[in-house]
């Protein structure tokens, strides 16, 4: 049989909506979901993303903490951790949650632990884009106004402390609208919205509101802080043209080569997080307002556009190591020990062998070392 719905928007259990008394029957006459071919694939799916989301936002935040990721600038430092934390919140709650909600398909964790779940899963969510949010804020301030460098440390701070601050608010409305449901008719548990919201508009309202918390407002301030830098870059590149005098070394017009360089990587990984969970999003429009749209489009679609918004949590690590050597070189002596430990050299040969030397110089420095 199939499922009553496998698309979930952001603020909805990710394995299925549930039916709400002014958008469905009552309970008594609801048909449980089962566990399908297609919910089988995304589970499967989710399972691997959530190896590799793990693995390499681990190496991430081991580099930048205690590896040659140490050396970048002191206000970049707090965006990568803060980034990086983010995206192993998606991947140890949100995904392990999706997968074994999947395979259950009903809930045997108990009202509490389904608020605490349904709330940790749209706190991550929500720090996983601000955080995006406070980088495109970082870089235009750091191109529109270079000699500012001196506060940057401090207003990242402050806004980082703001964006997690703002998702711990936004997230706690699932305390309390989520609850334990059970369908005594059919013997069925489930961590659902039901009977939270008296008429459909109202919850259609609410899914919304995240919508646009999620995703509309932080694309909006994205697209306005690289057009801004955009739009900057091709001025000075005009007066450049027009042969105006200017300090090319000074750091008053020009852009450094490492602030280009991070500004480069930051553009795609905004990119990634658009094209990973557009998709998602635009479904989730069209179920909210026309719910029998269910009916239309194949399951295995919404499962795959699921699975597709995940890989967002996979990218940031491979953008963040295809523009940062220090990255790659701390992967590098990692992978290099760990052949060393498992090889059956002799101690002697070992010991010759110890990795690069303390005193070299890390091969990201150059790009790294500033804005």
């Amino acid at each position: 049989q199939r499922r009553t719905s496998a698309l979930a928007p952001p603020t909805i259990p990710l394995v299925q909506p549930h039916p709400n008394t002014s958008q469905y029957p009552p309970l008594s006459d609801w048909d449980p979901p089962s566990f399908t071919r297609a919910a089988q694939f995304r589970v499967g799916a989710t399972l691997v993303l959530f190896l590799f989301a793990a693995c390499s936002n681990l190496a991430l935040l081991a580099s930048v903490w205690c590896g040659r990721g140490r050396r970048l600038a002191s206000h970049l430092r707090p965006l990568m951790l803060s980034l990086a934390s983010a995206d192993l919140m998606m991947t140890f709650v949100v995904m392990p949650l999706d997968a074994v909600w999947n395979v259950t398909v009903q809930w045997y964790g108990g009202d509490v632990l389904c608020k605490l779940l349904c709330f940790l899963k749209l706190f991550a969510m929500h720090a996983s884009a601000f955080i995006l949010v406070v980088i495109s804020l970082d870089r235009q301030h750091a191109i529109l106004h270079p000699l500012d460098a001196l506060c940057a440390h401090r207003r990242n701070r402050r806004m980082l402390l703001l964006a997690w601050g703002l998702s711990l608010l936004l997230a706690s409305p699932q305390l309390f609208i989520f609850q334990a449901v059970r369908v005594e008719a059919v013997d069925f548990t489930q961590c659902a919205t039901h009977g939270s919201f008296s008429r459909r508009w109202q919850e259609t309202l609410y899914n919304m509101f995240h919508f646009t918390s999620l995703y509309v407002i932080p694309l909006l301030v994205m697209s306005c802080c690289y057009s801004r830098i955009l739009l900057h870059i091709h001025q000075q590149h005009l007066r450049d043209k027009a042969g105006e005098s200017y300090l090319r070394r000074s750091g008053t017009d020009i852009i450094p080569k490492a602030r280009i360089k991070t500004l480069k990587m930051t553009v795609v990984i905004v990119l990634s997080f658009v094209v990973c969970w557009t998709p998602y999003y635009l479904l989730g429009i069209w179920y909210w307002f026309q719910p029998e749209m269910l009916h239309v489009t194949p399951e295995y679609v919404h499962h795959a556009l699921f699975v597709f918004g995940n890989l967002n949590t996979c990218c940031d690590p491979i953008i963040y190591g295809f523009y940062t050597p220090s990255f790659r070189a701390d992967l590098a002596a990692c992978c290099h020990r760990t052949s060393c430990d498992a090889s059956p050299r002799s101690l002697d040969q070992l010991s010759t062998r110890q990795g690069p030397p303390s005193g070299e110089s890390d091969p990201g420095t150059n790009n790294q070392g500033g804005d």
